[in-house]
C-alpha cells in the first residue's frame, strides 16, 4: 500500500472550509483517484488552537503505480484546481509506505 499524505499548516489569517472540504472536496478525491486505485482515506482536524496544522489527510492506494495513475491522470487537474474552493493554505504533501 501507498499513502498520500496532505497536511494543511496552521497559518496566521488563512483560512480553511472544513465543510466544504467534507461535502465537496473529499467526495471529489474519491470520484477521481476511485477508479485508479484509492481504496480510502481519513480526515483529521486539529482540536486545539495551537496545533501546528488545520487538517491531515490520508489518502491510501492500492500502491506506487497506482498513486502514479490517479494523480496524472487528466482528471487530477480538477481535484488540485479545488484546493483554492476551500483554503488559503498552501498544503504540504508526501508519499509514505507502510513498513
Amino acid at each position: 500500500m501507498t499513502s498520500y499524505i496532505v497536511a494543511y499548516p496552521a497559518t496566521p489569517g488563512a483560512t480553511f472550509d472544513s465543510d466544504y472540504y467534507m461535502a465537496t472536496h473529499m467526495p471529489l478525491v474519491h470520484a477521481t483517484f476511485g477508479p485508479h486505485g484509492l481504496t480510502g482515506s481519513r480526515v483529521l482536524f486539529a482540536d486545539q488552537p495551537d496545533a501546528p496544522f488545520v487538517a491531515v489527510t490520508t489518502l491510501d492506494f492500492a500502491d506506487e503505480a497506482a498513486f502514479a495513475a490517479a494523480t496524472s491522470s487528466p482528471d487530477a487537474a480538477a481535484v488540485f484546481a479545488d484546493v483554492a474552493n476551500f483554503t488559503t493554505i498552501t498544503p504540504t504533501a508526501m508519499r509514505a509506505r507502510s513498513a
